[in-house]
């Protein structure tokens, strides 16, 4: 049996951490299970899933100190985009094709480091569930990162159970 689910999240104009946890812990009790995998999924290619600890210090943004350290360490291999040609993508033909098709402005596809940032991390986690529980580890915490930071967004979650 598979089961599906989605919920909604909103980012930021900056890289954006929500912890997912609950949805996901109530979406695996409603189901009434004992033993399954979960995968919490991103279907945005700038976006990833990741289990963490959770960190209790705070930035002046309210973003944990674990997390940004993460950022501040990925902005070293993929910095951020902050000019056009600071890396080839996006080219002329996407930009006008995002013009024309998705009528974006130009500059929202200044988010190239977002995409390699989710691709070295992973669009998605698979978690055992036993004895009705996520099996994430003393501290493990599930956070929906998304790494765009040329607009907030709404965002959509998705979680498959296999029993």
């Amino acid at each position: 049996m598979v089961y599906n689910h989605s919920f909604e999240i909103v980012s930021d104009n900056r890289p954006t951490f929500t912890d997912v946890t609950a949805q996901v812990e109530k979406f695996v009790n409603e189901l009434n299970i004992d033993n399954a995998l979960v995968t919490v999924y991103s279907q945005h290619t700038t976006c990833s899933l990741l289990i963490q600890e959770q960190s209790d210090d705070v930035d002046y943004y309210g973003e944990q100190f674990l997390l940004q350290d993460m950022v501040n360490g990925m902005s070293k291999i993929f910095p951020t985009c902050t000019t056009h040609g600071a890396y080839l993508h996006p080219g002329p033909k996407h930009i006008d094709i995002a013009k024309r098709e998705r009528n974006e402005d130009a500059w929202w596809s200044y988010n190239t480091d977002a995409h390699l940032r989710s691709v070295l991390l992973g669009r998605s986690v698979c978690i055992p569930v036993e004895k009705s529980q996520l099996i994430l580890g003393e501290f493990g915490v599930i956070y929906f990162a998304d790494f765009d930071q040329v607009r907030a967004r709404t965002r959509t979650v998705r979680v498959s159970v296999v029993v």
